[in-house]
């Protein structure tokens, strides 16, 4: 069992606005992946919205559409962070082991052609007793790790002026 760390404590000049994507194939993983996430966003003291695909595959295409729309919707917020939940269980077939991979490859993908701060909790899990565990907040964690991954990427890209100064594509 791994030991429980402190939690991070995080400074920003303007409250950070995160999307949370959440994929909803097996909803008691999801439930437990999105209440870690958003316990750190709120400790955080970050403002969220949360979107729900139907599984991990589509996480990154819900990400894109968000970035795509400040092409066509001026008075959309931008997002300062992504959080990608999800959960892949392994079956008799080599499904879930392409669904995990090309979920999370598709991600780091969209990540870094477009300099985003994000936090990835795709689970990719043998049984729903190790994925339990895994997103179970007083246990692993991993919806909370997720979700302080992408606010340390956040500030990163501050520090590195790689964020809009403003928030709104226009006012």
């Amino acid at each position: 069992m791994e030991k429980k760390r402190a939690p991070s404590v995080f400074k920003f000049s303007q409250k950070p606005h995160i999307m949370i994507v959440e994929g909803r194939f097996y909803n008691d993983i999801a439930d437990k992946l999105l209440q870690g996430a958003k316990a750190v966003l709120d400790r955080a003291e970050a403002s969220y919205e949360v979107f729900t695909v139907p599984g991990s595959f589509e996480v990154p295409a819900a990400i894109v559409y968000a970035l795509k729309s400040l092409n066509f919707d001026a008075s959309r917020r931008r997002f300062d962070g992504y959080v990608a939940l999800g959960c892949v269980l392994k079956g008799a077939t080599a499904h879930a082991e392409i669904v995990g991979q090309e979920s999370t490859r598709a991600l780091q993908e969209v990540i870094l052609r477009y300099a985003l701060a994000a936090g990835n909790a795709i689970l990719t899990c043998d049984t729903i007793t190790q994925a339990l565990e895994r997103a179970d907040p007083s246990r692993q964690d991993r919806g909370g790790a997720a979700a302080e991954a992408c606010l340390h990427m956040i500030g990163h890209k501050n520090h590195f002026r790689l964020s809009p100064q403003k928030r709104w594509v226009a006012r």
